[in-house]
């Protein structure tokens, strides 16, 4: 027997959890005018007191997290019984131009909505008006949480400042949806186990006496040093660290001299370290330090390194993931739910699933029909607004489930 909806009625197609016409086109206008105005990492005011002013005129009561950015907003009171179900949307932008020709563009320059957190805003929003309403009339059976979280984008990201405020207290089980260009809309991707990579940032500084090209000998060739660690880390741990983990290193910068003949006294290398095992990420500090020291004694180089934290992997729990997958079927079919691979982008979603259970969905964002290969942190990404609906439907789905 498939999964059965509460609600106005049995029939999990029925106006009971879905959006009206009216409240869908507010949600499409809401994302388009958080498109237009996109705030970067921990300083998304103006978007905190937009989803604050449209949940009080709905009758709660949320609450702006400490710093002035982001909020959680309760629907229904605790429940002795059972822990709250918390929906989690991110809200910051990226310093991406936006680059679309359209009447929504952002009026910011250099700033753009550029990873779709203005979808899962409107998502989350959408969601909560929609279990609000059923909570006036007595029909949620249990208590949700809305959590509208800043500083995705920035390591080691902004939900660890959203958990030390609270968000998860008396928290039983969290969702969330993430946009995907690859996936049509009208359809999610799922994922059982990991379904993100760990992402952390490292920076080596390489320090030496300098000296003339002519006499390599008689110094600390930095060029070469820098040269071996930035081929030599990436294929030493391939054989230091389980091949299975993924562990790797993916150099974005180098910089190293400013003459032909003048061997350099200082070089940068900066990259980063994904993985997709918990338990390698864990570990891959102290191995990161281990092979740079051996392969910087070799050519007598001071090294100094600055491993940075960023976020573990997002690892879905079997049974929440379950829980989307029922919701999505019920709502739109066994066809609307496909599977998904791991990708190596980190996600600071990571964070709460440290803490509670919980699974993130991939949310098709792609047009119907559209051929075209796009992808997140480009200026000319945009999502199929159809998205919108897809996602309330998804987690007003998950809420009424029995």
């Amino acid at each position: 027997m498939g999964p059965t909806l509460t609600g106005v009625n049995d029939s999990p197609t029925a106006p009971s959890g879905a959006l009206s016409e009216e409240l869908r086109h507010e949600l499409i206008a809401f994302r388009r005018d958080l498109h237009r105005h996109p705030e970067l990492s921990r300083q998304e005011f103006r978007t905190t007191e937009k989803i604050r002013a449209r949940l009080e005129f709905a009758g709660l009561r949320p609450v702006v997290l400490p710093g002035g950015t982001g909020l959680m907003c309760d629907i229904g009171p605790d429940d002795p019984d059972r822990g709250r179900l918390a929906l989690r949307a991110d809200i910051d932008a990226l310093p991406v131009p936006d680059t679309k020709d359209v009447e929504y563009r952002s009026t910011v320059e250099g700033r753009a909505h550029a990873c779709g957190h203005d979808v899962h805003t409107a998502v989350v929003l959408g969601a909560g008006l929609v279990l609000a309403d059923l909570a006036a009339r007595g029909r949620l059976p249990r208590p949700v949480r809305l959590v509208f979280q800043a500083a995705e984008e920035v390591m080691p990201g902004g939900a660890l400042d959203a958990v030390k405020a609270g968000v998860l207290d008396g928290v039983e089980r969290i969702f969330a949806v993430h946009c995907d260009p690859k996936v049509e809309v009208g359809r999610i991707g799922l994922r059982q186990g990991p379904i993100t990579s760990a992402a952390d940032k490292l920076l080596l500084t390489l320090d030496g006496p300098g000296g003339h090209s002519a006499r390599p000998h008689l110094t600390t060739d930095l060029v070469m040093a820098t040269a071996k660690l930035a081929t030599e880390l990436p294929t030493v741990l391939t054989r230091r660290a389980d091949p299975r983990s993924g562990l790797s290193v993916v150099w974005g910068r180098i910089e190293a001299g400013h003459a032909a003949n003048v061997i350099p006294q200082h070089a940068e290398l900066e990259g980063t370290v994904r993985c997709l095992d918990l338990v390698a990420w864990h570990e891959a500090p102290d191995l990161v330090h281990e092979v740079i020291d051996q392969v910087a004694a070799m050519y007598r180089a001071k090294c100094a390194i600055t491993y940075q934290r960023g976020v573990p992997p997002v690892v879905n729990e079997a049974v929440s993931t379950e829980l989307l997958r029922d919701a999505m079927t019920a709502r739109r079919g066994l066809h609307a739910v496909e599977d998904t691979e791991q990708s190596l982008g980190g996600e600071d979603f990571s964070w709460y699933l440290e803490q509670v259970p919980g699974a993130l969905a991939r949310l098709g964002v792609r047009p119907v029909g559209d051929t075209a290969k796009r992808d997140l942190h480009q200026g000319d990404f945009d999502a199929d607004e159809g998205a919108i609906t897809v996602g309330v439907e998804l987690f007003t789905g998950v809420a009424l489930l029995v």
